[in-house]
């Protein structure tokens, strides 16, 4: 199962898409690798602030889980102090693939293709999200 977080964000800089057009990069890519019959996507909003409910809203959105992955140490917390095992997530070139450097690219007009798997470079032209995140990060 794959958790899309902050879902009720968007068009912001550190979330410039949609839920549901992260969901279908996710989707399309995992379709494209022949992952597709081994995750389940579901989007989740944040509690803004309200630590304390975050937990249970995940046991309400999320289908039954025993372990979760994340570097976030605020999620870690939350997690573990609610019985759950808690994974990091390991970084591979996080200097090369980080998600800040990639919309910087993208905004300044950069090399940014080659950075984002196939279906992601795709979908980010099609939705419209290259010009979004050009606009957004350059105003």
């Amino acid at each position: 199962m794959l958790a899309v977080g902050s879902a009720q964000y968007s068009h912001t800089l550190n979330n410039p898409l949609t839920a549901g057009e992260r969901i279908e990069m996710i989707w399309e890519t995992l379709k494209e690798e022949g992952l597709l019959e081994r995750v389940i996507i579901v989007a989740v909003p944040d509690t803004n602030s309200r630590h304390s409910l975050w937990v249970p809203l995940l046991r309400a959105w999320l289908p039954r889980f025993q372990r979760a992955y994340t570097n976030d140490p605020l999620s870690r917390l939350l997690l573990e102090e609610a019985g759950y095992e808690v994974k990091p997530i390991p970084f591979f070139s996080r200097d090369l693939y980080e998600g800040t450097k990639i919309r910087r690219l993208i905004a300044e007009g950069g090399s940014w293709e080659k950075l984002v798997p196939r279906p992601v470079a795709r979908l980010l032209v099609e939705l419209g999200g290259v010009e979004r995140i050009r606009r957004l990060l350059t105003r």
